[in-house]
């Protein structure tokens, strides 16, 4: 059996807090993931329909300037390669209808802010140990 190259993980994030943004970034790197930052709705759309290659999982804010994070999961199940993308919901919004519609659109799971950064992980590794295993 031959060895396979070592291929680091990539989490697109999608968040428009530069602050959490920053955090996530560092303690995604420090995991050992390479992080693709969109700051808005619109780049998070520009990634989605021009990114030749599929992230590991996303990490998406609800609330965005342009386009809500639920336009832009809706926008990603729509697209072929994308239907398979974990995606974690990172938001302050936790009301029980703002859950239920973020898994009716295909949110694999909901974390509310503030986060607990071991949790986050613990879920972040779940989903794509999950996804490395399906294929």
């Amino acid at each position: 059996m031959q060895d396979q190259p070592f291929i680091k993980r990539t989490i697109l994030v999608v968040e428009d807090d530069a602050h959490i943004g920053v955090v996530l970034t560092i303690m995604l790197e420090r995991h050992g993931f390479c992080v693709v930052l969109a700051t808005d709705g619109e780049a998070a759309r520009h990634l989605i329909d021009n990114r030749m290659q599929l992230p590991s999982l996303v990490l998406l804010d609800i609330q965005l300037p342009y386009a809500d994070g639920y336009e832009t999961i809706r926008r990603m199940r729509s697209r072929e390669g994308w239907r398979s993308v974990p995606v974690v919901i990172l938001s302050a919004r936790n009301g029980e209808k703002d859950v239920e519609r973020a898994f009716e659109l295909g949110a694999d799971d909901y974390v509310t802010k503030p986060f607990r950064p071991c949790e986050l992980m613990a879920r972040i590794r779940r989903l794509v140990k999950k996804e490395v295993q399906v294929t």
